[in-house]
């Protein structure tokens, strides 16, 4: 098992399969000037598909979440979903997406053995989008959604981060938006994780802000820690039920004593932490000539030396070298 010294054991493998993106979200990239990884970097489908095994055979992990950039750049991901799906005993198999390119690709991937999806989409205004986003996709997403919802990639989730004076007004639209549709809302608080190193705690929209304005329109009942376990979100209720929100405070309440998760880059590395500033070279093992017993040494060690939390409340904290779209939301 992944196991850590403060007793938390890795059982949720979030894994990059690449590094580009066709949105450039201002929380996450520059407009341009971001030099992507060259190709011989990159994890071979070969080589993804095998540490997921390790991951699932081996270290005890049972969920796997396809992260990028955008993983639907991927070429060969509906081959990865259904060589991992076909994995015993097989994982839980997830999708964090922009959305573009879903209508085309939902039915496919659902076929080959992904379980849902959770979709990134900030706003209902296409212009805000597109201010957001520097692209004019926002019809996309929205037709992506339909197609996973009708092609069973269920619970659709729906993640949304508030900039201010961007779409910090549209919490109460967007969670009656989803309530209609049938999709889980989760607001996300901005993290430092842009390319640009722009983040700033003072003006962000925090989790006690995006409640205020819920409860402007909503009754909203804690679901308690109990239901909430190790997932990142605390989620209530939306008016008594069966719909709910989700609020990730990863800055203003970090989860970090309940973390159970462990991160591959699209490059091979293990990542402790998104916030993490070291990492541990798999793909080199792996190119290396190692068998899987050294592969999942490797990996046991790197888990070992975990950090207790992620350190963004401390003055001193600096942020990561690497863009969130280089090592995977």
């Amino acid at each position: 098992m992944l196991l850590d010294t403060y007793g938390r054991v890795a059982t949720d493998l979030r894994v990059s399969l690449t590094d580009r993106c066709n949105l450039r979200c201002t929380y996450c990239m520059p407009e341009e000037g971001l030099q992507w990884l060259a190709k011989p970097q990159l994890l071979t489908d070969d080589e993804i598909v095998r540490l997921i095994r390790i991951a699932v055979t081996d270290l005890g992990v049972d969920e796997v979440r396809f992260t990028g950039g955008e993983p639907l750049l991927r070429p060969g991901l509906v081959g990865i979903v259904e060589r991992c799906a076909a994995l015993e005993p097989r994982p839980q198999l997830s999708l964090t997406t922009n959305g573009i390119g879903l209508e085309r690709t939902a039915a496919a991937l659902r076929e080959a053995g992904l379980d849902r999806v959770n979709v990134s989409l900030d706003t209902l205004r296409p212009d805000v989008f597109q201010r957001m986003t520097r692209r004019k996709r926002h019809a996309d997403v929205l037709r992506g959604l339909e197609a996973a919802r009708a092609a069973g990639l269920t619970p659709v989730k729906v993640n949304t981060v508030l900039m201010p004076g961007l779409n910090d007004d549209e919490a109460p639209d967007l969670l009656a938006w989803a309530v209609e549709n049938d999709y889980e809302l989760r607001f996300i608080e901005q993290m430092p994780l842009d390319a640009q190193h722009g983040w700033q705690r003072d003006g962000m929209i925090t989790a006690g802000d995006i409640l205020e304005s819920l409860r402007t329109r909503f009754t909203l009942t804690p679901e308690g820690e109990e239901a909430r376990g190790s997932a990142p979100a605390e989620r209530w209720t939306v008016d008594g039920g069966p719909h709910r929100v989700g609020v990730i405070a990863s800055v203003t309440r970090p989860f970090c004593r309940a973390c159970d998760r462990t991160r591959l880059t699209a490059d091979g590395q293990v990542r402790t932490c998104l916030f993490a500033r070291e990492e541990s070279d798999l793909r080199g093992a792996l190119r290396g000539g190692a068998g899987d017993a050294e592969v999942a040494r490797l990996w046991k060690q790197a888990m070992w030396g975990k950090k207790a939390g992620a350190g963004i409340d401390d003055p001193s904290f600096v942020q990561p070298d690497r863009p969130m779209s280089a090592i995977g939301g």
